[in-house]
């Protein structure tokens, strides 16, 4: 009995996880959160029709990553000043090699999550993963800045704690060899509480 009991409890450890791409259990209040950055991304104007399909049905989903959830609440934890993260911010923007910080970034869980979900995903060129306050949690790709909070794609998708959706302008990016459109949504924990948000490179010309 107990050892059935610990083998359920490890297969749905190993489903929320370790498995690139499991979601949380959806309650009404997240299914409520979702459906309206559902309704958002279909208002928004600055999105095409297949990027607008494409937002919903492969990367909304994600927004309630268990692994991008788990992380995300984690480092929110450390209520990390804004005097730290403006420091972390100016080193990072200044930096002329692979800062210890920015190697983290690059290598931590979710940024693992966030490669293993890019190789299942051609459209997917970059991906980030933010906190509450806009500070990166994991990427695939390095930024050119730690601190996103004062850009549209951490405020519209945080949106203040409600959640929302960011559409960057289309741009053509000549090293991917790609048009490639930012798109950001939020992160979103059990009860529907949005604790951060992350953003998407979608190569548009791919989709």
């Amino acid at each position: 009995m107990i050892y059935r009991l610990w083998t359920a409890v490890a297969v749905a450890a190993f489903i929320a996880f370790g498995t690139a791409g499991a979601t949380l259990a959806q309650d009404a209040a997240t299914k409520k959160v979702l459906d309206q950055v559902r309704k958002d991304i279909n208002a928004h104007k600055g999105l095409s029709a297949k990027t607008k399909a494409y937002a919903i049905k492969s990367l909304l989903p994600l927004s309630t990553n268990a692994l991008f959830v788990k992380e995300t609440l984690a480092q929110n934890a450390k209520k990390m000043p804004m005097a730290e993260i403006t420091r972390i911010d100016n080193e990072w923007m200044k930096a002329e090699s692979l800062l210890p910080i920015q190697k983290e970034k690059m290598n931590n869980v979710t940024a693992g999550e966030l490669k293993k979900l890019a190789a299942k995903m051609p459209a997917v060129l970059e991906a980030f993963v933010m906190d509450d306050q806009g500070g990166v949690v994991g990427e695939n790709n390095l930024t050119s800045d730690y601190w996103q909070g004062d850009e549209e794609k951490w405020t519209g998708s945080f949106n203040k704690g409600k959640g929302g959706v960011d559409a960057g302008k289309e741009k053509f990016d000549k090293s991917a060899n790609a048009t490639i459109q930012q798109v950001s949504l939020p992160i979103i924990d059990k009860g529907g509480k949005v604790i951060g948000a992350v953003t998407w490179g979608v190569a548009v010309s791919k989709l």
